[in-house]
């Protein structure tokens, strides 16, 4: 009877120990044999394409730079796909259904970006899921700079769109397919949500595409994020648009200020090269390379040539004035010597004096009727012109 108890005890204990010895992570490790399995360096799969399901997270636009067409941006990086060799039965293992490895156990897709043109300094990931369905995850995160072609036509209210091209560097569209993980909708809600920094930007959306592409004569599998986001356009209009206005509207109230001792000439000049330092900052913000000259560049150059025809017309203006000056103190020195016949000469001088002022008169009334024409039918063309891009 002792005996029997005594074997029961043993049997216990022999029994809580296996328990106890497979209900730790190392003992599923064992169990896939990793260490020793030469399946595991090698693309799971047989004779079939292995479906890499791919999500970006776009967590912050973090530079938009014009001058030299790049796109910064901060992503979160999930890859997920199969592997039939590395499934166990949680309840074998105390319930244990997922485990986490170093990436150097396990192969793994060498995914590349197309438009990357800096590499990523961050850290990789060194640690990898697999779950128990055999699914294994890996995640990363990185700041990436990838060329973009910025159209710019309508700054500052352009819209943007950047690409980011996700494909393998060495494996073929029969060996290997990136799709999709999730919709989207789903991308764009957790991105607004997840958004750190957009910096001047406002995020839009993110869409995928895959399709295949011929890379030097090997056919790939490709998935195209194509990320579109608006500039904040009110920091623009208050430094730039709004003061080339107001510039503007000084240049008209110029024609008030009499042409009379040169202040209306020096005023339109500091004028004039007050939109010449907008146009100058305007040239640090916009690329060369632009294939389309901007709208606000337009905009500028159309006020610029009003207000330099409007100040050829001051110096017209006041030349013709100063022959009145001029023919007014030789009839005073006239006057001074008392010569008759030199007086009569002087006042029949003066009438063609007073003839020339009465002259640059009617050339200041008309030029400023069309002036305020010129301005009307430039700004119209401008409206015009940006109705028929929103269009297209």
């Amino acid at each position: 009877m002792m005996l029997s108890g005594f074997l029961f005890l043993l049997l216990l204990k022999a029994l809580d120990g296996k328990s106890n010895g497979s209900c730790r992570h190392r003992d599923v490790l064992r169990h896939l044999n990793l260490t020793d399995n030469e399946d595991a360096m090698t693309q799971p799969g047989i004779n079939s394409p292995l479906k890499i399901e791919l999500d970006v997270l776009l967590y912050a636009i973090l530079d938009v730079d014009e001058k030299r067409q790049q796109f910064v941006s901060y992503l979160w990086v999930d890859m997920s796909w199969q592997n039939d060799d590395l499934i166990w039965n949680p309840d074998d293992f105390c319930g244990i259904e997922r485990i986490y490895l170093p990436t150097k156990l396990l192969w793994q897709p060498d995914l590349t970006i197309e438009e990357m043109t800096e590499k990523d300094k961050t850290l990789p990931s060194c640690q990898l899921m697999v779950v128990n369905n055999g699914t294994i995850t890996l995640r990363n995160d990185m700041v990436l700079v990838s060329a973009c072609r910025l159209h710019i036509f309508q700054f500052p209210f352009d819209v943007q769109s950047c690409t980011l091209s996700f494909k393998s560097v060495t494996h073929l569209d029969e060996d290997l397919q990136f799709v999709p993980e999730k919709d989207s909708m789903w991308n764009d809600d957790w991105s607004r949500r997840m958004m750190q920094a957009q910096n001047e930007w406002l995020f839009i959306d993110m869409k995928p595409n895959s399709k295949t592409v011929d890379n030097f004569g090997f056919n790939q599998s490709m998935l195209v994020y194509t990320i579109r986001m608006k500039r904040r356009s009110a920091l623009y209009i208050a430094n730039l648009l709004v003061p080339i206005l107001f510039f503007f509207c000084l240049d008209l109230a110029s024609f008030l200020i009499s042409h009379k001792g040169g202040e209306k000439l020096s005023f339109k000049v500091t004028v004039l090269l007050a939109v010449t330092v907008m146009q100058l900052i305007l040239n640090e913000i916009l690329p060369a390379s632009s294939n389309r000259i901007p709208l606000i560049v337009v905009f500028c150059i159309g006020i610029f040539g009003l207000m330099m025809l409007s100040l050829m017309e001051t110096i017209l203006v006041m030349h013709l004035v100063e022959k009145d000056n001029e023919a007014d103190k030789d009839q005073i020195l006239s006057n001074d010597f008392g010569d008759k016949l030199e007086k009569d000469s002087f006042q029949n001088s003066s009438r063609v004096a007073g003839y020339w002022t009465r002259v640059s008169k009617t050339i200041s009334k008309v030029f400023f009727i069309f002036y305020l024409i010129a301005a009307t039918v430039f700004f119209l063309c401008l409206y015009f012109l940006w109705r028929r891009v929103e269009k297209w």
